[in-house]
């Protein structure tokens, strides 16, 4: 299970990184194509030390990588952590169909 194989910290860095908009945006744009951090600010109406702070949530999360070329900081999303997030949700999915399966039993039941 993907929720054993995470720790408790990692899957709060991780629905922290999804509760904001902007950072659900950002993942959006970097999986499917590579941005410079600059490039992403000039996307929000915010400065480019709170588009970075942004980034920064998403790095710790694993979602996303970023790497020095140059002078620019290029982000791109990291597949693997995004393939952590889905086994995760897709986990919780099935615990929820499971109890709405019980609860279906004991209803037909009474």
């Amino acid at each position: 299970m993907v929720v054993d194989l995470m720790s408790d910290a990692d899957v709060d860095r991780l629905f922290q990184a999804f509760a904001d908009a902007t950072r659900r945006d950002i993942v959006r744009r970097v999986t499917v194509a590579e941005y410079s951090v600059s490039g992403l600010a000039a996307l929000y109406a915010m400065s480019f030390a709170a588009v970075q702070k942004h980034v920064a949530v998403l790095e710790r999360a694993s979602l996303v990588t970023k790497e020095k070329r140059g002078r620019e900081q290029i982000v791109r999303g990291n597949h693997e952590g995004l393939q952590k997030a889905r086994r995760l949700l897709d986990e919780y999915e099935a615990i929820w169909r499971q109890r709405v399966g019980r609860i279906a039993d004991i209803l037909a039941e009474g």
